[in-house]
């Protein structure tokens, strides 16, 4: 993925950088690579954490560095480009650019509900980022990107319990040499510019650094009636200010400044398979028969035409975000021995979602999520070195306010759809009516059942403080042996604030006590018992009159749609704390410079928290910490006779209740599932057949089921389309079904990634062929585990030829991305809103092809 002299090997020159995060010792470590060309092509990969130098190769953890190097040769725009060179990693998007997911060694995180932390900790530049897609905008002067595998519960940051994504932003340099700019025109008409350059404002005192890009691209995926090329589309832009301050050789600080915007219409959904007509039971029709019939006639689609990549909406989907912030790092060369850091991080992030909830271009139903976050970070640590002991010691605290507006409406042809689909609740509001009539209005008539423009919204409002003091040494206490250990101690303290709300024609609050709920079978009877009294003379009694009542106040059909997002609850006020203690010991042997053997134990957490949905009233808003144990053994090793690196690692982890999204029949809700365990393999390795021919290789097998979990979400598209009940239901009538020893959804249990790249020179011109192919391999797109959701393997391959002009100082590239386009299922799918039966899912991106020019100066 880099070229064949000076390439970094993904996971190989990764592993070093580890052992400052895994076991905690970089937050600030910078990647240096030797300039000269070496005897053989295997480099030597150097850190520097708290300026301690230390070879990738020497330091015993999982981790895999993509260089920006790599980044920019293999035209990779983002950080799903990026997984495929890395064993263990998972990322993908789903209903909007700002619901993204990544997951490490099977563990991750729904981002679909504000109340979750991520399983995967995500830093930029040593601050760490609490939502997961503030870092899916463009890869641009970026130094490298570190992913870590395993708990980060030692001197990393904020706790978590899977892993790590570190990125690192180039520095300001004294030197001239070291800007760039950057074109790339491609298909669907896609131009990308970017650049960067560094400025010396003092001679070795002061510098500056300016970076920036802008994307545009049509989407791939049409819409019949709003357009072709319409979704999926790119339109996003950045800058970044730095500054580095050196003023004696002991002191540096580092001042960053950022800005970037998405505005883009994400993600285009498309029909899996429509609920028409059930697959095994004769005549079972479900809404898709009832939407594309007069008067509604929406456009709608079946399985069949998943990949034609065309939808029927109402609206666009909208993604807008905003991120923004401020960084400094302070480091202080105090004596020979001992090095002070400071780094202080603010932060920004503002998201706003609109989505055609009903994936349809009926006017049905439509939410829209407005979101902002604000945080603040400080750490603080100190780091003493000497020749056989490092020992770092120090404080971190983080404060996040997090705010959300989320409303659903419902359209101008939902009550059109429910009349349909509740056909049999007719005969009771006909009776209702009638006898209405009959009294000349003194019983009330039936109201409307589902007003259009109805709009349930609610607000959250959460704030939350962390605090942790933690310590860390590596002691070589024989020649070959290295002994590491940590603790760290977290206390986390939360606090929620929920309002809910229902506005529309003719709705005054809808009741909250179940005895005032719309009951059919009480309302029956009552209307039978009234007509009998009328008929008799008599007066009706009170109890039968108030069973009507429910059927007589607007909105009453929502208590019959079976999701809590728009049933009215109380206002929820709450508060919680968690203490842990988490750490690391791991032992090393290295009996010579090119072998590594290391065995580890690690552990790490992420705090619970509070629902920030509408939930149905009754179920606890309120989730445990998610803690993780993970041991591994692994080995690094140099065969240098065969210019091969081989690293491999050997994993188990355990997480305790494991915070899942699961659907209860009402609606979704956050709970701690129970425990799940991952085990597994990975291998990476480089060879140089020739100098002139780099091979590498990543591989991950990764097992990961739920070895308990009794309330999980159950079958719903295949139980509707076959009459089979899921097998996991433990009663007839339970909303809930046990996943006890299913697979985790969204986790394929094999990758492979292989990159060849030969380099050709003639004259003095250097040609680099590349070649990529991704294995992924079959993997369910929830944790239901449906039948209807499993998803087969598929295959990637990416190409690119690129030329060096060395009198220009420029690289061109042609490249192509899928080039054998590939039709595949991006990793998600889900049930539709109140249109049981029916699956929809995200398709992966078909070809893609550009040429990219990369000019230094």
């Amino acid at each position: 993925m880099s070229s064949v002299t000076y390439s970094i090997p993904f996971s190989f020159s990764t592993v070093a950088l580890a052992l400052c995060m895994h076991s905690g010792i970089a937050v600030a470590a910078t990647t240096e690579v030797d300039d000269k060309k070496k005897e053989h092509p295997l480099e030597r990969i150097e850190v520097t954490a708290q300026k301690r130098t230390q070879d990738l190769q020497d330091v015993p953890v999982a981790l895999t560095v993509v260089s920006g190097t790599d980044i920019a040769e293999s035209v990779s725009l983002d950080i799903y480009d990026l997984q495929g060179y890395v064993p263990a990693f998972q990322a993908f998007q789903s209903q909007s650019a700002t619901n993204s997911s990544f997951s490490v060694r099977g563990i991750g995180t729904s981002s679909q509900n504000f109340g979750f932390e991520s399983s995967v900790g995500l830093y930029v530049d040593g601050v760490y980022r609490s939502r997961q897609n503030a870092v899916i905008n463009d890869l641009v002067d970026i130094d490298a990107v570190e992913i870590l595998r395993g708990p980060q519960g030692t001197l990393f940051g904020k706790n978590t319990p899977a892993g790590a994504v570190v990125f690192r932003s180039k520095a300001p340099t004294f030197e001239n040499g070291d800007g760039f700019v950057s074109g790339t025109l491609g298909s669907d008409n896609l131009y990308r510019l970017s650049g960067a350059t560094s400025i010396s404002l003092v001679d070795d005192r002061l510098a500056a650094r300016v970076s920036g890009f802008t994307t545009q691209r049509d989407g791939w995926i049409d819409d019949v009636n709003l357009g072709k090329n319409t979704i999926n589309n790119r339109d996003r832009s950045g800058v970044r200010l730095q500054a580095l301050y050196t003023p004696n050789e002991d002191v540096s600080i580092r001042v960053i400044a950022d800005y970037a915007e998405l505005d883009e219409h994400c993600c285009g959904a498309l029909t899996l398979q429509s609920n028409a007509i059930a697959n095994d039971i004769a005549g079972k029709f479900g809404s898709d028969a009832l939407l594309m019939m007069p008067p509604v006639s929406a456009t709608l689609f079946g399985g069949e035409s998943f990949y034609d990549y065309t939808t029927a909406l109402s609206a666009l989907p909208v993604s807008a975000m905003t991120d923004k912030g401020l960084s400094a790092e302070v480091n202080w060369q105090i004596s020979d021995t001992l090095l002070v850091t400071s780094v202080s991080g603010w932060r920004s992030f503002d998201s706003l979602d609109t989505t055609d909830t009903d994936f349809t271009d009926a006017d049905m139903l439509s939410t829209t999520n407005d979101a902002g976050q604000q945080a603040f970070s400080q750490e603080l640590r100190a780091t003493y070195s000497r020749d056989s002991i490092t020992v770092i010691g120090g404080l971190y605290y983080f404060s996040q306010n997090l705010g959300l507006n989320f409303d659903i409406t419902t359209g101008e042809e939902f009550p059109l759809f429910f009349a349909a689909s509740a056909a049999e609740l007719t005969p009771l509001i006909e009776g209702i009516n009638g006898l209405s009539a009959a009294t000349g209005g003194l019983i009330a008539p039936a109201a409307a059942a589902t007003p259009a423009n109805t709009q349930f919204a609610h607000t959250a409002y959460q704030e939350q403080d962390s605090i942790a003091v933690f310590g860390q040494s590596d002691w070589q206490f024989a020649e070959h042996f290295t002994l590491t250990t940590g603790l760290r101690y977290t206390r986390e303290e939360k606090t929620l604030v929920g309002r809910y709300s229902e506005q529309g024609p003719g709705i005054n609050g809808l009741p909250q006590d179940p005895a005032l709920l719309p009951n059919p079978i009480l309302a029956g009877a009552a209307l039978g018992g009234i007509a009998q009294a009328l008929a008799s003379g008599n007066q009706p009694e009170l109890s039968q009159l108030a069973a009507l009542t429910p059927f007589q106040q607007a909105g009453w059909g929502y208590f019959f749609l079976g999701t809590a997002s728009v049933l009215p609850r109380t206002a929820l006020d709450e508060s919680r704390k968690d203490n842990q203690i988490t750490g690391t010991v791991k032992l090393s042997w290295q009996p010579d410079n090119d072998r590594l053997y290391y065995a580890s134990v690690g552990t790490g957490f992420k705090s619970g928290g509070m629902n920030t949905d509408r939930i149905a009233e009754g179920l606890d808003p309120q989730f445990n910490a998610e803690k993780a144990t993970a041991f591994e053994v692994g080995l690094k090793q140099d065969i240098d006779a065969l210019n091969l690196r081989i690293n491999a690692a050997a994993h188990h982890t355990r997480v305790d209740d494991f915070q899942a999204s699961t659907f209860t029949g009402f609606g979704f809700n956050l709970q701690n599932a129970g425990d799940l365990s991952t085990k597994g393999f990975e291998l990476e390795m480089i060879w140089f057949p020739t100098t002139d021919t780099r091979l590498g290789v990543n591989m991950a097998r990764t097992l990961a089921t739920f070895d308990k979990f009794e309330k999980g979400t159950c079958w719903v598209a295949y139980s509707w389309h076959t009459g089979i009940d899921d097998p996991g239901r433990p009663s007839t009538d339970a909303p809930y079904c046990s996943r006890t020893g299913d697979r985790l959804g969204f986790e394929p249990e094999t990758t492979l990634g292989v990159n060849l790249e030969h380099t050709i020179n003639i004259g003095a011109y250097s040609f680099l062929l590349a070649l990529d192919y991704q294995y992924t391999g079959d993997l369910y797109l929830d944790d239901s585990n449906d039948p209807y959701k499993h998803v087969d393997s598929f295959d990637i391959v990416n190409a690119r030829i690129s030329m060096n002009i060395p009198q220009w100082d420029m690289d061109v590239t042609l490249w192509g991305r899928n080039v054998l386009d590939e039709e595949y299922i991006a990793r998600n799918g889900f049930d539709v809103p109140v249109q049981a039966g029916k699956l929809m899912a995200y398709p992966g991106q078909p070809a893609s092809y550009g040429i990219t020019l990369r000019k230094a100066f």
